[in-house]
């Protein structure tokens, strides 16, 4: 069991916790409003719900930390192969074990054109910087993989990036009075430092090569559709004078 995954979840009722809960459920709310499907998963921190809003009739919170509703390795989903058409990854890939069999387990999961969400730590933050005390503890002591070097992994799966930003511009301390005094850095911070924030958020698709969606020839079959009803109309005007003839 790892147990990474709860000490991270105590660390969400921190006061800087809360700040990155806050933020992260904000975007997850914007980025599943409109994916539909059936079957949606989110795998570990079942403190940040990130599910909340989409409309998929199946969801689920999966994993090994505390309050999941299935238990399971996220490096291991007892999930078919292309049956689910969402899964959130919320900070899974800082402190698993092994983030590239997630990624893969992700994939295989997946339908064609299901989507994947992940939020993590910028390593190329103040947030990053933290890291270097010594000491350090969750959630400072985590992978923190770059957003580039995540890119390039998704795409060798065939993902392809729909959306990335940053939030969480604030500087890493505990204290409240200074999270609320420097509150203004979340606004200002994509135009002053765009890659700079200490969360990275990432939404992309999964694409299968060779792949290409059938559409109904519709102008063919109108054209076709329109032969016929002038063959049938010249047939009764031509018995027409035939009858008139007898």
């Amino acid at each position: 069991m790892n147990a990474e995954f709860d000490h991270f979840a105590t660390w969400l009722a921190t006061p800087l916790g809360r700040y990155v809960a806050m933020s992260e459920l904000a975007w997850f709310e914007r980025a599943v409003v409109d994916i539909f499907g059936y079957k949606a998963v989110q795998l570990e921190l079942p403190q940040i719900d990130c599910l909340r809003s989409n409309r998929m009739p199946w969801r689920l919170q999966a994993g090994e930390a505390a309050g999941t509703q299935l238990k399971c390795s996220v490096q291991a989903l007892p999930f078919d192969e292309q049956s689910l058409d969402l899964i959130a990854l919320p900070h899974v890939l800082d402190f698993c074990q092994d983030p590239h069999a997630v990624l893969r387990e992700c994939q295989r999961a997946l339908r064609p054109e299901g989507r994947l969400l992940i939020t993590g730590f910028n390593p190329w933050s103040l947030w990053g910087l933290r890291r270097l005390k010594p000491n350090s503890e969750i959630p400072w002591k985590g992978n923190f993989v770059a957003l580039p070097k995540l890119k390039d992994w998704l795409s060798v799966l065939d993902f392809q990036t729909l959306q990335d930003e940053h939030l969480c511009y604030r500087p890493p301390v505990q204290r409240p009075g200074w999270l609320e005094k420097s509150r203004f850095l979340d606004q200002a911070g994509d135009r002053l430092w765009p890659a700079g924030g200490g969360v990275y958020c990432i939404a992309a698709v999964k694409r299968v090569r060779g792949m290409h969606l059938i559409e109904p020839q519709w102008r063919t079959a109108t054209a076709t559709a329109t032969a016929n009803s002038a063959m049938a109309i010249e047939k009764l005007r031509q018995q027409a004078r035939k009858d008139r003839c007898k």
